[in-house]
């Protein structure tokens, strides 16, 4: 890989836990716990896990819309300066978020009811003072054509449109300002099926003409196959397992994964799935278990693993797994459609 474009190393978010009258501080919910990945030119990355895990912490901490505690957060400009987007204050971060830009999960209260569609995409433009009035809505004008949405449609409001096309919206809002990040926060979740496909074919699509990096936050697996170059697992805070996503889906080398991926339809009657049922509860952040967070509910745990803390380990080229038991386990992933035969 080149220079990435995000370089996120022992990124940490701690929210501290107050008691009593004054306000003492008792103890901390480890949010964020030691986070590190990349993500290069034109890749999209995603953050997978179970709600509650630390996804979306970990992409406002990035974009600095929640300050991160800790960690460094290395952003690679558009003139190829390497920049701590962590360290820097309000003012250091304002020219930097023309270059990354979020596409947030709900595309019904993202948009402003009381503003055009020309005036919600034009907003980034006018905000940063790029270009007169009619630069911008030619500007706007190109966007709509870039998300497949009529020109027509530029003096409408958002109560007029259906969940994707309101989708397409945030995107071509998102895209105003030629960013070469774009963090994506579950941005298909609350539409149809159907629409789905539409949404990740137009980023997919969008990718390859402009050369975004995406940071794509999901729990969908089978959105996250379609989309992503690499996946990154996580559990309680803390990145348990990064991999070429073919890789993670046909050979997964944590017990976490394996249990996700058992979720994962494959569209084969023949083949009946064996779902892995976790016991027991997500550990809880602001307490976790010793050693391996995840031993309380792993099928494969010894002794070992309740009382040493797992590191991040690199096993194959690009495979990456926090687990002490990796190089002995055989476990199952996803069936190809090369084996399904």
């Amino acid at each position: 890989m080149t220079t990435p474009v995000l370089d996120v190393k022992g990124l940490r978010k701690h929210f501290p836990i107050r008691r009593g009258l004054f306000g003492r501080t008792a103890g901390y919910v480890k949010a964020v716990d030691d986070v590190s990945f990349s993500i290069g030119k034109g890749e999209t990355l995603s953050l997978v896990g179970e709600s509650g895990c630390g996804k979306t912490t970990t992409s406002r901490c990035i974009l600095r819309a929640t300050d991160p505690s800790g960690g460094e957060i290395h952003f690679t400009t558009n003139t190829g300066e390497q920049i701590d987007v962590a360290a820097l204050n309000r003012g250091g971060l304002r020219p930097l978020r023309r270059q990354m830009q979020m596409i947030f999960q709900d595309p019904f209260s993202s948009l402003n009811p009381r503003m055009t569609i020309a005036e919600i995409i034009g907003e980034p433009l006018l905000v940063n003072r790029i270009g007169d009035q009619r630069a911008r809505n030619e500007r706007v004008a190109e966007l709509l054509d870039l998300v497949q949405l009529p020109r027509a449609y530029l003096n409408r409001f958002p109560h007029a449109f259906s969940g994707g096309q309101r989708q397409r919206i945030g995107i071509a809002r998102a895209l105003a300002l030629n960013p070469s990040l774009i963090v994506a926060d579950e941005p298909v979740s609350a539409l149809d099926v159907s629409v789905q496909a539409q949404i990740v074919n137009l980023m997919l699509d969008l990718q390859d003409r402009l050369g975004m990096a995406y940071l794509f936050v999901a729990h969908d697996l089978s959105v996250v196959k379609h989309i992503s170059h690499r996946v990154a697992v996580m559990y309680v805070g803390r990145i348990v397992e990064v991999a070429p996503t073919d890789s993670l889906f046909g050979s997964p080398r944590h017990p976490y994964t394996e249990a996700l991926l058992s979720a994962v339809p494959v569209p084969d009657p023949r083949i009946r799935a064996q779902r892995i049922v976790l016991d027991g509860d997500v550990a809880d952040p602001a307490n976790p278990p010793s050693g391996c967070h995840f031993h309380p509910r792993c099928r494969y745990a010894i002794d070992r693993c309740r009382t040493e803390t797992p590191s991040l380990t690199e096993i194959a080229p690009g495979h990456a797994v926090r687990c002490l038991r990796a190089g002995e386990l055989q476990l199952s992933g996803v069936p190809s459609a090369a084996s399904l035969g």
